[in-house]
């Protein structure tokens, strides 16, 4: 754990670049229950550093999302209706409000193409190289590329014209 503490320390601190000011969960708890998560999958196997990170950073996104969604619902009221996509984008400049609607275009791209959103997933929210996505997903350089390509504009309209690095 030391050797890739501060590597998932610096994955935690670019999501948590994009939270709301005064957010409860801070990197370094972002950090140890993302670790929890993962020790919690004992039957894995490690193939390299790639995978590992890959796994790092959907739990960060599944902790942040569900984080996200909660305080929504605490606000809304339990038992309020599900916001569809499109309501979703009205309210997209509160932060939690945009993060649940990418995760809302992410989860409709994986349906339409499981693998354009595993790129995203691995670029965006991990922090991988195209190098290193492309050694995960077993696939070359130039399909990551045109996959990432594809899924930003794709998740670009999705969410009303706002990419993914636009945050």
């Amino acid at each position: 754990m030391p050797l890739v503490y501060t590597e998932l320390r610096r994955m935690a601190g670019h999501y948590m670049k994009g939270e709301r000011p005064g957010h409860t969960l801070q990197a370094t708890a972002l950090v140890n229950e993302a670790y929890m998560r993962m020790v919690e999958i004992r039957r894995m196997r490690w193939q390299n550093r790639a995978q590992f990170f890959a796994l790092a950073a959907r739990s960060m996104r599944r902790i942040l999302v569900d984080s996200a969604r909660a305080r929504r619902s605490q606000k809304r009221g339990a038992g309020a209706p599900t916001i569809v996509l499109d309501e979703a984008l009205v309210i997209a400049d509160e932060p939690d409000a945009a993060l649940v609607a990418l995760d809302d275009a992410l989860e409709a791209l994986k349906a339409l193409d499981p693998r354009k959103s595993q790129v995203v997933e691995l670029r965006y929210f991990g922090g991988l190289t195209v190098a290193e996505t492309a050694e995960v997903l077993k696939i070359s350089p130039e399909t990551v590329m045109r996959d990432w390509d594809f899924a930003k504009a794709w998740l670009s309209r999705e969410m009303g014209g706002k990419s993914p690095e636009d945050g």
